[in-house]
């Protein structure tokens, strides 16, 4: 299996990050600012959207990380603070369970050519290691459940809850049957208040990425 290295997303990678996505965007488009700013986000051209989130990555701290094969980007995960991306909070499949201050996974893009290659599950496990060197308690994902039928890749944009469960995160809450919320307990001894399984999964090196699909998020 391919060997791929893991760096978070700041400013002087923007622009592996913008040959990834491509000159429109990811998928439907997106540059990632949809969970931030929430139905603005369809009403703005993509390149008000690519503007704004470059200046969230020039700001920082890094909001997801990048996957390489070699000097290549071949994939994007974006893991923050679920306070970071407030739209998620009342996004009919994301609404918030409880009040803890837990981590999202909301959204990956792998490259064409690298799917179905173990690049999204080095952005689980790479995910998993930020938000635990980030003291995050908890770290959520708001998969797709898909029950073994075929699932057009832009409404994936999430991830597949299969992924999620074989790294050891937990169904807390579902808002439909196949839009589970899951949990993965990052903090030693603390179950009770994050409501999720123990971690698995080895940390990522740390530094110091919501898209619009609009079938999917709401």
């Amino acid at each position: 299996m391919t060997k791929y290295a893991v760096r978070p997303l700041t400013v002087d990678l923007w622009p592996q990050l913008e040959e990834l996505f491509g000159p429109v965007g990811a998928c439907a488009g997106c540059w990632c600012m949809y969970w931030r700013i929430g139905s603005a986000y369809n009403q703005r051209p993509r390149e008000e959207n690519r503007k704004s989130f470059r200046a969230v990555v020039k700001k920082g701290p890094p909001p997801g990380l990048l996957v390489f094969d070699g000097d290549v980007a071949v994939g994007w995960v974006q893991v923050t603070p679920r306070a970071s991306l407030p739209k998620l909070a009342t996004a009919r499949f994301t609404r918030a369970v409880d009040d803890a201050p837990v981590w999202s996974v909301s959204c990956f893009f792998v490259r064409k050519g690298y799917r179905g290659k173990g690049v999204s599950k080095a952005l689980i496990d790479a995910a998993i290691g930020f938000a635990k060197k980030n003291k995050a308690p908890a770290l959520e994902a708001y998969p797709v459940k898909s029950d073994g039928e075929k699932i057009s890749r832009p409404n994936m944009y999430t991830g597949n809850a299969s992924s999620f469960a074989k790294a050891g995160f937990k169904t807390i809450g579902a808002n439909a049957p196949h839009r589970p919320i899951m949990r993965l307990n990052l903090s030693r001894g603390s179950g009770r208040s994050t409501r999720s399984g123990e971690p698995v999964g080895k940390t990522s090196p740390t530094g110091g990425r919501g898209g619009s699909r609009r079938s999917a998020n709401r």
